[in-house]
């Protein structure tokens, strides 16, 4: 009895001792990682933000407010955000499709394919607003011509923002349990079934995750839309060129106001969705 005991008290001994180590291990940087990255933030993020707001401000809040609420800048606004929306919740399904063929599926070229979906991380974005304007543009080898309409801004936003999607879905649908699909499967349920109950509540925050991040570059992107958008005031002019554009005529104001307002509605999506994906996790663990 008493060996048992003895063995027990070694084996609490370790345990604990495995937790103070671990502990140690994974504690905070300290204050001094706190301060640097704190810093880095500051010099990078938030100073530039606090220039471009204090520009904004110039004119006071009135001015502010007129700036945003002209009519071509609500216009550029309205759009921009109205396209980027449609943009993400397109890349969600595709995506989501991509991803799980990418994981699911073995084919010749998986590779070539993985490679090509980072391609418009490392592409300069002008060039895709080049290809595009080669492919649907007036002198459009297929015959599709799409310059300075809405759709080619829909086409030229979807390239830019179909790698964030694919990669936020990709590493989750490979930890997906199963044996739980195999389990529904053996008890009746269809694909859709399986995919509706048991895949895609592990998906959703990953999901809302990349929505946002392609949601976001969306609305504020410039080089894929420069030439095959056309940047046609309040028909399909984006934020971002109406910023450009205000800078060219010497409305500094103009532009920072805009700017702040694109900088708020990418805050305010971002923190919804992530807020949300939190809550959708603490559901599933629940």
């Amino acid at each position: 009895m008493s060996t048992v005991v003895q063995d027990a008290r070694r084996e609490g001994g370790v345990r604990r001792s495995g937790r103070r180590r671990s502990r140690s291990y994974g504690g905070g940087v300290g204050p001094l990682g706190i301060g640097v990255a704190t810093l880095w933030l500051s010099i990078i993020v938030l100073l530039p933000l606090a220039a471009v707001l204090a520009k904004s401000l110039d004119d006071g809040p009135a001015g502010l407010w007129d700036a945003i609420n002209a009519p071509s800048a609500r216009a550029a606004l309205l759009f921009t955000v109205a396209v980027s929306a449609i943009v993400a919740l397109v890349n969600v399904v595709v995506g989501t499709l991509i991803a799980w063929v990418l994981v699911r599926d073995d084919f010749r070229g998986k590779a070539f394919v993985n490679a090509l979906i980072d391609l418009p991380f490392a592409l300069p974005t002008i060039v895709a607003s080049i290809v595009l304007l080669s492919l649907y543009g007036p002198n459009s080898p297929v015959d599709i011509d799409l310059y300075a309409t809405k759709p080619a801004v829909a086409i030229a936003l979807l390239f830019v923002t179909l790698p964030f999607v694919v990669r936020s879905v990709q590493p989750v649908l490979m930890e997906v349990d199963r044996e739980a699909e195999q389990a529904a499967a053996s008890l009746g349920a269809g694909n859709w079934t399986i995919f509706r109950r048991v895949v895609l509540p592990a998906l959703v925050p990953a999901l809302l995750g990349g929505a946002g991040l392609a949601f976001a570059r969306a609305i504020g992107e410039f080089g894929s839309v420069v030439l095959i958008g056309g940047g046609i005031p309040r028909e399909t002019e984006v934020a971002s060129q109406y910023i450009a554009k205000q800078i060219e005529i010497d409305r500094p104001e103009s532009a920072a106001a805009v700017s702040v307002a694109l900088l708020v509605i990418a805050f305010a999506v971002l923190f919804i969705l992530r807020v949300a994906a939190a809550r959708t996790q603490r559901h599933e663990r629940g």
